[in-house]
Parts: structure tokens; C-alpha cells; sequence
């Protein structure tokens, strides 16, 4: 069984939202997952926003959700870690670094293009590289920071949209984005489930 974690800022929007469509949607098509949200910035027991919650129930979800801030047990828990942007997973990764290797944005996860796959490869290399090096006070290479540079242009937009404090079809347009990249994530986890004999 999968358990996949997804994390936003304050956990009251894009997050729960994801992790109740997930839920719902697996269940649908016999995935087995186990399904949690968390929030970079969160207080822990806050309600979901209303328009979240009301977008919800239009989908005939129910689930009484409140935000979690994000911990290392969290971290420890989740076999994948799914971002719903850039940022969020920047965050992940520097305050738990032992989190590298199952943690993407969702959007980044679900992407099938070679192409691009092979530029977020490149591209994690290169920030890895110059962390390290900032780390350790030396001097970036101008070629490798222009190559950071020409690879961020080239890739395609993998953050979802914050509809907080947004109006009711804010929040839709984030839900039908949330919705889309759930269906490939479950495309993928269907086909390397293994099959019963």
C-alpha cells in the first residue's frame, strides 16, 4: 500500500483537497493508499476553507478535514511526498533533507515527457551541486548557474495555483488542476501495481 503525503502552505486548501480527492478516487478504482496533508505553514486543528469544503461536497466528499503542520514523523510515514508547488518542495527538502528521493511536486510527478524528465533530473543535480557549494564558501561557476538558468526557463509550470482568499471559482480552477494530476498519479500507480495471479 502506498501513503502519500501532500503539502501546501497552510493546509486549508489545495492539500486537504488533494488528499480528499485522492482518497475518493482510489478508492474508486481499487488502488490501495493510504493518504495524508500537511502544511508547510500550518496550526494544527484549523478547518478547511469554506470554498474548499463546499467544492468538496459538490464531488459528494464529506470528510471532516483540519490542517496538520508538517513534521518529521509526517516526513517518516509518507513513501511520496507530492508538493502542490516548486516552493513547497524547496521547503521540504531543506528543513528534512532525509526526505530526498520521494519528494516532487505533484504536477512534476505525473509528468511523462522524456524530455522534460530529463531536464528536472538535470535541474535537482545542479541546485544539489550548488547548495554544496554555497555551503562550503565556494565560488559558483557562472556556466553551471547559466545552465540552472536555461533548464528553469525550458520546463513547464508545476505549481498549482493558491486559491486562498480567492473567490468559490478560484477554488474550482485549483480542484479541477488537483483532479487532473491525480488521475495520472493513479495512471502510474495502477500500472506498477502488481497484478494478482
Amino acid at each position: 500500500m502506498h501513503r502519500i503525503l501532500f503539502v501546501c502552505t497552510g493546509n486549508t486548501c489545495r492539500s486537504p483537497m488533494a488528499e480528499a480527492f485522492m482518497r475518493k478516487l482510489a478508492q474508486e478504482r481499487g488502488i490501495p493508499v493510504e493518504v495524508r496533508s500537511a502544511g508547510v505553514a500550518a496550526v494544527d486543528g484549523m478547518s478547511v476553507s469554506r470554498h474548499a469544503e463546499a467544492v468538496l461536497k459538490d464531488h459528494q466528499i464529506y470528510d471532516r478535514l483540519t490542517s496538520s503542520s508538517l513534521t518529521r514523523d509526517t516526513i517518516d510515514w509518507a513513501d511520496l511526498v507530492l508538493t502542490l508547488t516548486g516552493s513547497h518542495k524547496q521547503h521540504v527538502l531543506s528543513r528534512f533533507p532525509i526526505a530526498a528521493g520521494k519528494v516532487y511536486t505533484l504536477k512534476e510527478y505525473v509528468e511523462n515527457d522524456t524530455h522534460v524528465l530529463s531536464d528536472l533530473e538535470e535541474l535537482d543535480s545542479l541546485y544539489a551541486s550548488l547548495e554544496i557549494r554555497r555551503a562550503l564558501g565556494e565560488e559558483i561557476d557562472s556556466a553551471e548557474y547559466e545552465r540552472l538558468i536555461e533548464i528553469q526557463q525550458r520546463i513547464p509550470g508545476f505549481d498549482i495555483v493558491d486559491p486562498y482568499g480567492g473567490s468559490r471559482d478560484d477554488y474550482e480552477v485549483a480542484a479541477a488542476d488537483i483532479r487532473a494530476a491525480l488521475d495520472k498519479l493513479l495512471d502510474k500507480l495502477e500500472a506498477y501495481r502488481p497484478r494478482e495471479s
